[in-house]
């Protein structure tokens, strides 16, 4: 069993706290250290909760191959024809960039913590004192990575992008027996970028009722539709890449997010957790006081005593100081007990007794 209430620095995540963003930085910061610091100030400014770099360079996560399967020759990719060690060459965090990053990060009320790819990487994090580590989707099956983030005793957030199911079970139980306890899982799909037809957002309750621990999302749509709704799914952890402009380019750039969106991310999100609310049919302090304005009888035209109530002179309109509209047929069958003027709320002293 995980825990529900998982605490990486000052955050809790929890079904009962609200959502956990992660801004993914990736290879947006195209190579400058510069350009990742102001990365790193326009997500703390948008509102984000962390930041999250990715730890790897390119002879740790492949090979300098030249044959074919080195290269990515998916016609739908945003790297179609790239080599895989020349993208990562051109994606990665230089290792001598994470510290002065995630001070800075840190510096502004950010958690930061990254992805480690490989053994080496999980050693160099750890020399960073990293809160928490994350499984990316396309390494949460290597059982030796796993084993290895599992002892350190920190929390763990996994994505489960090109598992099965079988794959997660067999993953989350790597991770408990060598030492994790608190262990959140991402619903991810590892398209880049994702279409909202193949999110499956209906996956995280599923996911969070068989693993027993708290779920998120690992998005790569195009906006922030997806992941507000995930959050009434029950996802409390959303991770989403982002950039300064997409018009900058860089690896990642055409399905991350700008400042602005991350910051309506932020306030979107926390909205969709605060309305979610509980299972309740009572009226608040304040629709009591809009109860005058819902419908009741009222005479709307002179009426004589003795004269016949109909659709005419009687209608249901707002405010509610009169009968009740449930009694609208049975008015229609009486007659007025004296003179009404029109403007008068219809009440039962008005009506003549039969």
């Amino acid at each position: 069993m995980f825990a529900n209430e998982i605490q990486i620095g000052h955050v809790t995540i929890s079904p009962d706290h609200r959502p956990f963003i992660i801004a993914e930085m990736s290879g947006n910061h195209n190579q400058s250290l510069e350009r990742a610091f102001e990365l790193v100030d326009a997500a703390a400014k948008a509102g984000a909760h962390a930041l999250k770099l990715q730890t790897y360079t390119a002879d740790t996560i492949t090979f300098n191959g030249k044959s074919d399967e080195f290269y990515i020759r998916d016609d739908n990719s945003l790297w179609k024809n790239q080599n895989l060690h020349q993208l990562y060459q051109q994606a990665y965090t230089p290792w001598e960039w994470h510290k002065p990053i995630f001070d800075r990060a840190k510096s502004l009320g950010m958690i930061a913590f990254s992805s480690p790819f490989d053994l080496s990487a999980v050693d160099f994090l750890e020399s960073l004192e990293v809160p928490c580590y994350k499984i990316a989707s396309f390494e949460n099956t290597d059982h030796t990575l796993l084993k290895k983030v599992a002892k350190t005793g920190k929390p763990v957030i996994m994505s489960t992008g090109v598992a099965s199911i079988a794959d997660i079970q067999e993953s989350v139980q790597v991770l408990k027996t060598n030492g994790c306890t608190q262990l959140v899982l991402l619903k991810c799909t590892s398209t880049y970028p994702a279409t909202p037809e193949n999110t499956h957002l209906l996956t995280i309750p599923h996911m969070r009722e068989l693993f027993r621990c708290p779920v998120g999302l690992s998005d790569h749509t195009m906006g922030i539709g997806a992941a507000v709704a995930s959050v009434a799914l029950g996802a409390r952890v959303i991770e989403k890449h982002f950039t300064l402009r997409r018009a900058d380019g860089g690896v990642d750039s055409a399905f991350s997010l700008e400042p602005e969106e991350i910051n309506a991310l932020v306030v979107e999100s926390e909205r969709a957790f605060l309305a979610m609310g509980r299972v309740n049919y009572e009226l608040s302090a304040k629709e009591q006081k809009s109860l005058q304005f819902k419908r009741s009888l009222y005479v709307v035209k002179d009426i004589k005593a003795g004269e016949a109530f109909t659709a005419e002179n009687v209608r249901s309109i707002r405010p509610a100081n009169g009968l009740h509209t449930r009694y609208y047929d049975q008015i229609l069958q009486s007659h007025a007990s004296r003179d009404i003027e029109a403007g008068t709320a219809l009440e039962w002293g008005l009506i003549a007794s039969s």
